[in-house]
């Protein structure tokens, strides 16, 4: 079957092609998906790179999410996922989902609504299910706190805005680096209100809107830059930060105040959704199917994507993306 590959290995956008490689092979749990479409997540950049720790159950190929049609269905699926060949569904994996088909365990695919695109089914599971994990399984968001999401125009943002709105919490704050994603935030999504981290303090818009309290829960892929140590700042009692990615380096720039984490009973936890076992993952996606895919259904949730290229153009796609000018999924149709 055809895949995309990495000419040496590693490289910059430029060395990705169209190869051929196996067809993958179905073990107990799984089935076969022909994929229609797949999602592009700033991971498959620092994999391609060769910078990612890539789990020792992924294969080399790029890619985590996907929609498509089953193929096929191993004897040892459970009847009770109600799967079947011909089904239309979207999902995760460990690896291997910039391809023609894909093996993947039953427990991480969704049935796909029949009045969503393909498109758009593949831009739902990695942002939908880490943006849950981060609210409610780390985070543990409750109803009526406050939640301050970085990278606000980011797909993992974006589908936390609209599920801590759900959830209840009385104010979604973002930071993003131009008024135009801002104003996406705010305007389309429904976010309270958002800071550019450029040119504002946004710990002490945070405190400024808060009357001096802080938000409860931050969600944060950058950590360095100053922005550890602002999140403490704006940090309410008993705030739960939860850390996603390094994009802003894996050293913070300013002083920690680490009294305040003492002070503010503040509990900071790292978290990542690839290494974690099956049926973790399967916890996450059945809460996303319970109280997500009602309102995916109803048009109530919407699924953001900026451009769909042919996987012919997955160096464009690529390139695209590590400009950082994007609001929601990127996404190529495997054509």
């Amino acid at each position: 079957m055809r895949a995309v590959g990495i000419k040496n290995d590693t490289g910059p956008a430029t060395s990705l092609f169209i190869d051929e490689i196996p067809e993958p092979t179905l073990s107990d749990g799984e089935v076969l998906v022909k994929i229609k479409a797949f999602g592009l997540n700033r991971m498959d950049l620092l994999q391609r790179d060769g910078k990612y720790p890539v789990p020792p159950q992924a294969p080399k190929t790029l890619g985590v999410e996907f929609s498509g049609t089953i193929e096929k269905v191993h004897s040892n699926v459970s009847s009770i996922d109600s799967f079947k060949v011909g089904d239309e569904v979207f999902g995760l994996a460990y690896g291997g989902a910039y391809a023609e088909k894909i093996a993947v365990s039953a427990k991480m695919i969704i049935h796909k609504p029949k009045k969503l695109s393909f498109e758009e089914a593949a831009g739902i599971p990695e942002a939908w299910i880490t943006a849950t994990q981060a609210l409610f399984l780390v985070g543990c968001l409750k109803k009526g706190e406050k939640v301050l999401l970085h990278a606000g125009a980011s797909g993992v943002s974006i589908a936390a805005i609209q599920l801590a709105k759900n959830a209840g919490a009385s104010a979604v704050y973002v930071t993003a680096g131009s008024q135009e994603k801002i104003d996406f935030c705010v305007n389309e999504l429904g976010a309270t209100a958002g800071f550019n981290y450029k040119t504002q303090d946004f710990a002490e818009e945070i405190l400024k809107v808060t009357d001096g309290k802080g938000v409860d829960v931050i969600v944060d892929y950058i950590v360095g830059q100053g922005y550890l140590e602002k999140d403490l700042r704006c940090a309410a009692f008993d705030c739960r930060i939860v850390i996603l990615a390094l994009m802003g380096g894996i050293k913070t720039e300013e002083r920690i105040d680490v009294g305040s984490i003492l002070r503010k009973r503040i509990r900071i936890e790292g978290s990542t959704l690839r290494s974690r076992t099956p049926e973790y993952q399967q916890l996450l996606r059945d809460r996303l199917v319970q109280e997500a895919m009602p309102r995916f259904e109803e048009d109530s949730f919407n699924i953001v994507v900026e451009k769909v290229f042919s996987w012919k153009e997955v160096v464009e796609a690529h390139q695209l993306m590590e400009s950082n000018q994007t609001k929601g999924k990127i996404i190529c149709l495997v054509d």
